[in-house]
């Protein structure tokens, strides 16, 4: 699957539990909606994903990616140690300057 080199980047931390490596494929003011939850600023982003792979300890795999021009959409297959894993999750990303603007997660 070819991805696009901050998406790939994004997978291979959170699959590292990079969490900083994981809030740099973010802009500075890019978005975060996870679980009812809105996360501000790449400051606030890499506190929510070190947080969510301390509880949860989730590895991300690629199903498919599809873009268009204002969306792309990553599926990915998440495994870890919460109920119900492994998951399908969709993934809705806005990039902007090879930096992900904003994240929607949702199942």
């Amino acid at each position: 699957m070819n991805l696009p080199k901050v998406v790939a980047d994004l997978v291979l931390a959170q699959n590292n539990f990079d969490s900083v490596g994981y809030a740099t494929c973010f802009s500075e003011t890019a978005v975060v909606f996870d679980e009812g939850k809105t996360h501000n600023g790449r400051k606030e982003i890499a506190h929510w994903i070190a947080d969510a792979n301390e509880r949860y300890k989730a590895t991300m795999k690629p199903i498919s990616f599809e873009e268009n021009e204002t969306e792309s959409l990553l599926k990915v297959e998440v495994s870890g140690d919460f109920d119900g894993s492994p998951v399908v999750l969709s993934y809705h990303l806005e990039i902007a300057d090879e930096w992900i603007q904003s994240l929607k997660i949702t199942g």
